[in-house]
């Protein structure tokens, strides 16, 4: 596929909705499945603002990240880079300076973030498939919130070369599409070691005791049932604690990389406010979440012994209303049973469910590391068996 630059992005007259979910678009001359890329991941020719005023001026890349080198290798076209809450540092999915893309299945409630403009473009038939990133929830909160499917790929399993930032222990590439299927040719064309999809004539399903909403809870019961008739409550220790210890480290490490746009003045208040305050993480600090993961780790580790996957709701509440979504505190809520598992590295697949009072609901798979085939398998195997079952939740 040829290669893609600035002298391709797509000219003409703005348009607010679509400049709210795409930092750009491109000029297709092929054809193929149709990709968007989140606006934190370099595209050879095109600047990464990653959602930021403060980036405005930034120079364009010079080459592809490693990820998208390897989509060219595919039969893909990429359609443009999508626009996120800034700096990949929020879970609401609002940005001040480039607009908010609106949730279209929910339009009054948030579209999730941060990888809030490639969950709106698969949602809105944009896009097949489009790139996330997954630092404390990133792929699977705005999956959720728009109702699609999320994978957050096993850590380290995606190169993150030519990404903003450049270093992180948390984040991961993973792609949003709106059925498994697409998951699968998503992760094809991702990864060179990406493997057919494992049979699923039955699972062992572990289902994790999670403090959520009780008709969440109630609805990703009976889902799990569709996939282990005998799936039995699990307790897995540590998990407030590992959410706790993910918000040290990101808090942290997104200092590390940002804090000098501080300076610029032109930070948005919400991110500018966290990144203020994660200059107080002192190094025992650091020390103490680093502990936590590490027991965390093994403790998933050792509850997957004994089961194919685990499974708990992807939000513990249904997503906030637009007007509401501007309480950071209720806000980094949502990432309660999804951030635990960045701490881990383990991978996690959102799944959408039916919705509850016009308001959606998604369960999340849990799997060994490096099983990221067997999750897709598990979803597509949900999907068909809640297809087949007319009282499905």
């Amino acid at each position: 596929m040829a290669t893609q630059s600035h002298e391709n992005l797509q000219a003409g007259e703005a348009d607010p909705a679509l400049d709210a979910i795409f930092a750009c678009r491109f000029v297709n001359v092929s054809e193929g499945i149709r990709v968007a890329v989140k606006d934190v991941i370099d595209i050879a020719g095109v600047p990464t603002k990653a959602g930021s005023r403060a980036l405005e001026d930034a120079a364009p890349a010079r080459k592809d990240a490693a990820v998208v080198a390897q989509i060219r290798k595919s039969d893909c076209r990429l359609v443009g880079k999508t626009q996120l809450h800034e700096l990949a540092y929020g879970v609401t999915g609002l940005n001040g300076w480039t607009g908010t893309p609106v949730n279209p299945a929910y339009p009054t409630l948030i579209p999730g973030g941060s990888s809030s403009g490639s969950a709106v473009a698969v949602a809105m038939g944009l896009c097949d498939f489009a790139l996330g990133t997954d630092t404390g929830g990133s792929v699977r909160v705005p999956a959720a919130c728009c109702g699609i499917f999320g994978l957050k790929t096993t850590f380290g399993r995606i190169s993150r070369r030519g990404l903003t930032p450049a270093r992180s222990s948390l984040d991961c590439v993973g792609p949003l599409a709106s059925t498994p299927t697409l998951l699968d040719t998503a992760m094809a064309a991702m990864d060179p070691s990406w493997g057919p999809l494992p049979p699923v004539k039955s699972a062992h399903i572990g289902l994790i005791e999670a403090d959520a909403e009780a008709d969440i809870l109630a609805a990703v019961t009976g889902a799990a049932r569709l996939l282990d008739p005998d799936v039995a409550p699990l307790k897995l220790v540590g998990m407030k604690a590992a959410n706790d210890a993910g918000l040290t480290i990101i808090a942290r490490e997104t200092y590390a990389a940002f804090s000098a746009l501080l300076g610029t003045g032109k930070v948005g208040a919400d991110v500018a406010g966290r990144l203020a305050r994660a200059k107080d993480i002192t190094d025992q600090m650091l020390a103490d979440a680093e502990a936590v993961r590490a027991t965390f780790t093994l403790a998933v580790d050792r509850a997957l012994e004994s089961v194919d996957a685990l499974v708990l709701p992807t939000l513990p509440i249904f997503p906030p209303w637009v007007a509401d979504a501007n309480n950071l505190i209720a806000a980094l809520n949502i990432t309660a049973l999804v951030r635990p598992f960045n701490l881990s590295g383990h991978p996690a697949v959102s799944i959408p469910l039916d919705p509850i009072n016009r308001r959606p609901c998604s369960l999340q798979l849990v799997g060994r590391k490096g099983d990221d085939e067997r999750l897709v398998a598990l979803a597509a195997e949900y999907l068909r068996r809640s297809e087949k079952n007319p009282d499905r939740c």
